[in-house]
């Protein structure tokens, strides 16, 4: 495995208008201790990040709809030739935002779905009227030709929404839908009592295998679920069946499960280059060095790439190669980001 940055999420504000339940982010309008970072700062990021490697660059929050010069941003980075995205909750999209992404040259909008009535979508974010803008967002990214893809969160809350929030998707003309099982992260430590439990955890996987099998349109990936590439080998060899699972070309282009540190990353907005946007343990900080030499030389992608350093049953599994165990998970839950994934319940060798 070639191990090139493929996909960068930026976090340009920590400043956000919801309070969702998971979210490692602040819910705050302004944010104490953690501050912007100015345009040519922005600027000199992209141009160091520019200079190494070509991955997709994802915008992210907090909410940067929040920052004055997230589209200044963008437009300097489309300027450079990068690939540049959004992702954002919607409730700040507007007839003038939509102009603006299309001339900053937004190749991509995220926005995040989690529940299939305001009821529940409005709980999991602690807003009410957030199912309403998020409707409205989509509505105008149809209406402007703006390409969009639907993130959703589940935890026990809303579990059962998933087939319900698919069929939603299917209709609202969305690039892809990614199915986004929480590792406890920020106010997301909070939450563990909400987490899907083990047991249940593949239910939710098959039920994605079933329906990506029958699916000929839409992308669908479950997300922060590596386990899900060992379910697709074993059942479709046991079933005798491969099916063609379609990619997006703003992607990942990765054919594993956890890719943090491998082809992935998150920078916060000081400056922190973390493995994933849900593994708050940094490999190095870009006002120090260079994307490059973190990168390159970072012990702890080091690590995260020596699948053989993994423990217990990761590091026995005969498919640590194709899912490699959430990274994430296993530090949030055991403070060890080399222990086994928590919430897998495969025994190696069986």
């Amino acid at each position: 495995m070639k191990f090139e940055p493929k996909w960068i999420a930026w976090e340009i504000t920590r400043r956000c208008n919801l309070k969702c339940v998971h979210c490692r982010s602040a819910s705050e309008l302004e944010v104490k201790g953690h501050p912007d970072f100015s345009l040519a700062e922005a600027k000199r990021v992209l141009d160091d990040i520019h200079s190494y490697a070509d991955p997709v660059m994802v915008l992210s929050g907090g909410e940067p709809l929040l920052r004055p010069d997230v589209f200044d941003i963008a437009a300097y980075g489309t300027g450079l030739g990068m690939r540049m995205c959004l992702a954002t909750n919607g409730t700040l999209v507007n007839e003038e935002i939509c102009g603006k992404i299309k001339e900053a040259g937004i190749k991509m909008v995220s926005l995040s779905l989690d529940g299939s009535t305001p009821e529940v979508h409005d709980n999991f974010r602690n807003q009410k009227g957030a199912f309403e803008g998020t409707m409205n967002a989509i509505r105008l990214f149809n209406e402007h030709g703006i390409p969009f893809l639907i993130n959703s969160s589940f935890t026990q809350r809303n579990k059962d929404e998933a087939p319900k929030i698919y069929r939603l998707v299917k209709r609202l003309n969305a690039s892809a839908w990614y199915l986004f099982m929480i590792v406890p992260t920020g106010r997301g430590e909070e939450i563990m009592a909400e987490l899907i439990p083990e047991s249940e955890y593949e239910d939710m996987l098959n039920w994605h295998y079933d329906m990506e099998k029958e699916e000929d349109e839409l992308l669908v990936r479950p997300t922060c679920a590596p386990q899900y590439y060992r379910l697709v080998l074993q059942r479709s060899k046991k079933e005798g069946e491969r099916f063609k699972r379609r990619s997006l070309k703003f992607s990942t282009g990765g054919s594993k499960g956890c890719l943090a540190g491998q082809l992935i990353c998150l920078i916060d907005v000081d400056g922190n280059v973390l493995p994933c946007s849900y593994f708050p343990k940094s490999a190095g900080n870009i006002r120090e060095q260079s994307f490059k030499d973190i990168w390159e030389n970072s012990k702890l992608f080091l690590e995260l790439r020596d699948f053989k350093g993994y423990k217990d049953n990761c590091g026995r599994c005969e498919y640590v190669n194709v899912c490699g165990g959430c990274r994430a998970r296993a530090y949030a839950m055991t403070g060890d980001y080399l222990a086994q994934e928590p919430f897998c319940s495969y025994q190696p060798g069986t």
